[in-house]
């Protein structure tokens, strides 16, 4: 059984959710507070953390940070309110697997989790789709992502891939190695803003035995297992200051030397990387070396958010839909108007990840051929219909888009007490019912 630490200060719904992966075979401890999950972390191994964001001590990114401190590498799923959706995709930053919002449904929970403990690194699967076609499209704007692609793949020059959280990043960089001579050698990809400082070497460049407690036996750095091919460094700006300059030194020398080694080791790797943020910042105020980032930035690729991609939302949102059916073996065809309304005016803060999440979960919560409204996130309806974007033509479906939302909202304030919700909104409680019933609300 695997062992999940539940960190959330909420007793009833801890409650519930430890009954509810107990029932489904797992094994799950609950703490209300940030400083008692460290205690617990220190005294057992979990195989993954389900965190609250907001946590009395503190949040879940005080959890996540603590844990790469400490070199622990197990998925973290973060459970955040809707209004924390922004803050919760810097989560991911930190080195979480994903994201859930509140009112968590349990499907889709459980979907997340299975998904997060079966991940291996290198799995080919289904998603292997992923990696060829994730980041295509027919827009202008990713007409010129891919000349850019095209023109820099077959060369040796490194490459910062700069994009929001979430904008698929990895793929580009597959999509730069597949494209290249490099192509039948491995490509290794390490999530920078994962490590720890003390973890961080080792990891690179490798160590040898008794190198440090714990070095037990001589172990390969990623640069040794990428020779020949290409290595991509995502969150590279999160990496000390000490790893920068050994990492300096490996690319303009192109040797080695493990940890607590004195031999060095010749290697022929690419390196490309990815970082959310400007890497000019982080020069400007000390905390990357500018000449590290010179010697990294040989050529720029600037991912565009989702949003701003146009049509290109209608062929990924087709693209998850296949995906999903084949992982979850359903047969959903097509998306009702309103449905698809809703997905398009959407601003989607966590681009490709959020929408894949979305999809995977319309497809779960859809047995039939057509996906409608009800089988979206409750949060994603309330956040279109009080954006000032939210226009269209069908005037009726919009207002049963609104009232449906309003309904929902209302009754998540008041922990759906019918009576309650029914006085603010000013009806009575057989109308409420009789509303709940045509919209489908549970």
């Amino acid at each position: 059984m695997a062992k999940i630490l539940i960190i959330e200060d909420d007793l009833t719904f801890s409650q519930i959710l430890e009954v509810f992966l107990k029932k489904h075979g797992f094994e799950p401890f609950a703490v209300n507070e940030v400083r008692k999950s460290f205690a617990l972390i220190e005294q057992q191994n979990f195989e993954l953390f389900l965190i609250d964001y907001r946590l009395p001590d503190g949040t879940g990114l005080d959890v996540l940070s603590h844990l790469r401190e400490r070199g622990l590498i197990q998925p973290t799923i973060i459970m955040t309110s809707f209004n924390d959706v922004r803050t919760a995709v810097k989560s991911i930053r930190l080195g979480a697997f994903d994201y859930i919002t509140k009112p968590v449904n349990p499907d889709e929970l459980l979907m997340i989790i299975k998904n997060a403990l079966e991940k291996k690194e290198g799995n080919e699967s289904a998603s292997s789709i992923e990696h060829t076609d994730a980041i295509k499209g027919k827009s202008s704007i990713a007409d010129k992502l891919y000349e850019h692609i095209n023109l820099v793949a077959p060369t040796d020059m490194s490459v910062v891939i700069q994009g929001e959280s979430g904008t698929g990043k990895e793929y580009a960089a597959r999509a730069l190695h597949m494209q290249s001579k490099r192509k039948n050698k491995p490509f290794v990809a390490i999530d920078c803003g994962a490590l720890s400082k003390e973890l961080a070497a080792s990891e690179l460049f490798g160590h040898v035995k008794g190198a440090f407690t714990g070095a037990l036996n001589d172990k390969k750095g990623q640069f040794e297992v990428a020779d020949g091919g290409t290595l991509f460094l995502d969150e590279v700006g999160n990496l000390s200051y000490e790893v920068q300059v050994k990492l300096l030194r490996a690319l303009q020398e192109r040797i080695i030397q493990p940890q607590g080694g004195t031999k060095t080791k010749k290697i022929d790797v690419r390196i490309i990387t990815a970082t959310n943020d400007d890497l000019k910042t982080s020069v400007g105020n000390g905390t990357f070396r500018e000449d590290l980032y010179h010697r990294l930035n040989e050529f720029k690729i600037q991912l565009p958010a989702l949003r701003d991609r146009g049509k290109d939302l209608e062929l990924f949102i087709l693209h998850f839909i296949k995906l999903s059916n084949i992982e979850l073996n359903r047969n959903v065809k097509e998306i009702s108007p309103q449905a698809k309304q809703l997905l398009l005016q959407y601003d989607w803060p966590g681009n490709l990840r959020e929408l894949k999440n979305v999809i995977k979960r319309m497809v779960l919560l859809t047995p039939t051929e057509t996906a409608e409204v009800d089988s979206l996130p409750e949060e994603m309806i309330i956040a279109v219909n009080q954006s000032p974007k939210a226009t269209g033509s069908d005037l009726k479906a919009i207002n049963e888009i609104n009232e449906k939302a309003l309904i929902i909202e209302t009754l998540v304030k008041v922990k759906y007490n019918k009576s309650k919700a029914a006085k603010l909104l000013n009806i009575d409680r057989k109308t409420l019912y009789s509303k709940m019933e045509r919209y489908e609300i549970e």
